[in-house]
């Protein structure tokens, strides 16, 4: 089976001259349709900026990193938008317009899409928030959501346009621990539905049973890759 994500001898700096700095080092990594995986690992380790790169939202530098049999090392402009049209991202601070309703925030990503354009977009945004629970706050400002509310706004606007990858950086990070179960069981059960695959970056040791499998990064290393089996201990 061809991986969705394939990332061979992958390096990655910061900065140039004499402040250069390898952040990243001889990344090896396959994620293959389906799969949800936690990479989790100390602050500092890469993990964002290993997400970024999958993410599209950066060119990678040395090496090999496949995006949907799409190559990112070297990747222009024009390249990165297309595959970032694939990915639904979901962010710790949610990144909603808070000017405009549930129902606006998810339309909004659904408006990115040429080929939705001429599909009831109300109705479409409408029915991923009764999904997600929040059919009785779809005309709800964003401002007048509680936390855990507007993240399941993120993910109904990350998982609207059925993408093939949802990269989550630290989903639960801003919740309490119900809160953040829920929202993790939500992805998990919208994404299988779709068979999409999910990469999430988490701290949290208390969601680490929802994944596949379970990477570890420290100091710009890929230190272990294991299914889910692994003790929470092992990966604290």
């Amino acid at each position: 089976m061809q991986p969705v994500i394939s990332i061979q001898n992958l390096n990655h700096y910061f900065g140039k001259g004499n402040l250069r700095k390898q952040v990243l080092f001889d990344i090896n990594l396959d994620i293959y349709a389906g799969e949800i995986v936690i990479m989790t690992g100390p602050s500092g380790s890469g993990k964002t900026t290993l997400l970024t790169l999958m993410g599209g939202l950066r060119s990678a530098q040395e090496g090999s990193l496949s995006i949907l049999n799409q190559e990112m090392c070297g990747a222009n402009k024009k390249q990165l938008t297309q595959i970032r049209r694939e990915i639904g991202y979901i962010f710790q601070a949610h990144n909603l317009m808070t000017f405009l309703t549930a129902k606006q925030n998810v339309r909004m990503s659904l408006e990115l899409h040429e080929e939705m354009l001429d599909q009831d977009l109300n109705t479409k945004a409408t029915a991923i928030l009764e999904q997600v629970g929040l059919g009785n706050r779809v005309d709800y400002y964003a401002e007048s959501l509680s936390g855990g509310q507007k993240q399941r706004v993120a993910i109904a606007r990350a998982l609207v346009s059925h993408p093939k990858i949802v990269l989550a950086d630290e989903p639960t990070a801003a919740l309490d621990k119900k809160s953040g179960r829920d929202v993790v069981e939500l992805m998990q059960k919208l994404a299988k539905e779709q068979g999409c695959t999910i990469l999430m970056v988490t701290h949290d040791n208390r969601i680490l049973d929802i994944g596949d499998r379970i990477i570890y990064m420290e100091d710009g290393y890929l230190k272990s890759d294991d299914v889910s089996t692994t003790s929470s201990s092992q990966v604290s």
